[in-house]
């Protein structure tokens, strides 16, 4: 029979607690604080996360009706909304954020080896955002059109394992492309990108700095043909060519040569044009690299299905902030216990498994798999026999 602690307590257990008590004295998080202090607030948070609650109602009836099994989950102080509610709107939610960067450090060292699925040995990521709707007249600061709210939520993810490196909450009027202005561009990284980034003097910026670049052009793109390559029309490419920009503007902004690359995709029926800074990689890989920017619109469906991100358990940018930094860190968690315990399972099963099981006294790998551990005793003991 298993002893020790819950399945929470394990999960608590691979996060850096180390590191997560210096992000809150820099800014403050536990001043004045004598109850539930910034780790309750974080393990709390995480819990609902994990277990699909609705409110602040919902969070305080189910771990009340665990009191007895709170101290044991990590949980040294009572749960209750008002508790919830404060720590919400007052805590800082760069806490939270910092403490994500922690983890997105993590994850990245763990799948750096994890498989792409072209022939690229580079970083590649995907950069892309979603909207996040929001009633208006509860959340007046996240204006978006006259009658509604919103908030955006701009990610860079890490094609490799899925991680999100760079996270960025704005409201819904920012436009994507400005997004680009906020990025370290790192050399020899690939960002793929949709027709919404496309921005010559921010593509120009990242060239400048080594990166590589692959988006869509527009319908009303013009330029000069200045060389074609040939290709196999036969995997779906059309044409692979160097070409210079026309149109005065575009061609001040970005005032060297791109490759322009069409390729017809059978799958989707779609006739796609690229443009990418990259002459030295094959047209196909190229083809193929945008088509795992899907991954990106896979990540937004997930957490946004999966996590609580679209219902908030406060009003406040501080309060959506700080929830949707804890959605993120649960997520990573996730992934990172996923590879360290080297577990097949989906991101998804793990997650299902987990709401129905934090409470249980087992061990955290026998309840994401198959196996079946078996306790040995000894047959020595210390017993003092009474009779000869």
């Amino acid at each position: 029979m298993y002893t020790g602690t819950t399945i929470f307590s394990q999960l608590m257990q691979h996060l850096p607690w180390h590191r997560f008590h210096p992000i809150v004295h820099r800014y403050r998080g536990n001043y004045k604080v004598k109850m539930f202090r910034c780790a309750d607030h974080y393990r709390v948070m995480a819990f609902a996360q994990l277990t699909y609650r609705e409110s602040l109602r919902d969070i305080e009836a189910c771990l009340r009706a665990m009191r007895s099994k709170l101290f044991h989950m990590g949980i040294r102080s009572t749960v209750s909304r008002n508790n919830l509610s404060n720590a919400n709107e007052k805590r800082d939610w760069r806490i939270y954020s910092e403490f994500a960067q922690i983890l997105i450090d993590q994850a990245r060292r763990l799948y750096v080896d994890e498989d792409l699925g072209v022939d690229l040995d580079a970083t590649v990521y995907a950069l892309d955002s979603t909207t996040i709707d929001l009633c208006l007249s509860m959340f007046p600061w996240a204006r978006f059109r006259r009658t509604k709210g919103a908030i955006k939520l701009h990610t860079l993810l890490n094609l490799r394992g899925a991680i999100p490196e760079f996270v960025f909450v704005s409201d819904g009027k920012l436009h994507d492309v400005n997004v680009l202005d906020y990025l370290i561009p790192s050399p020899g990284t690939y960002y793929v990108m949709d027709r919404a980034y496309l921005d010559f003097r921010r593509l120009y910026h990242l060239h400048t700095a080594r990166s590589f670049f692959v988006t869509r052009a527009k319908a009303n793109f013009k330029f000069r043909r200045r060389y074609s390559r040939p290709v196999n029309k036969k995997t779906g490419l059309i044409c692979d060519q160097t070409i210079l920009l026309t149109t005065f503007y575009p061609a001040k902004a970005y005032p060297e040569p791109i490759r322009r690359i069409k390729f017809f995709d059978a799958n989707t029926n779609l006739l796609l044009v690229f443009l990418t800074n990259d002459f030295s990689s094959p047209a196909l890989t190229i083809a193929h690299l945008f088509r795992l920017r899907w991954q990106i619109e896979l990540f937004f469906k997930w957490i946004k299905n999966h996590l609580r991100i679209k219902a908030f358990y406060g009003t406040s940018s501080n309060a959506v902030k700080t929830q949707i930094w804890i959605a993120i860190s649960t997520y990573l968690l996730i992934a990172i216990i996923r590879k360290r315990l080297q577990i097949e399972l989906p991101l998804y099963t793990i997650l299902q498994i987990l709401s129905v099981s934090l409470f249980e006294k087992s061990p955290l790998v026998e309840a994401l798999t198959d196996i079946d551990y078996i306790s040995k005793y000894s047959n020595f003991h210390n017993q003092l026999m009474l009779f000869d």
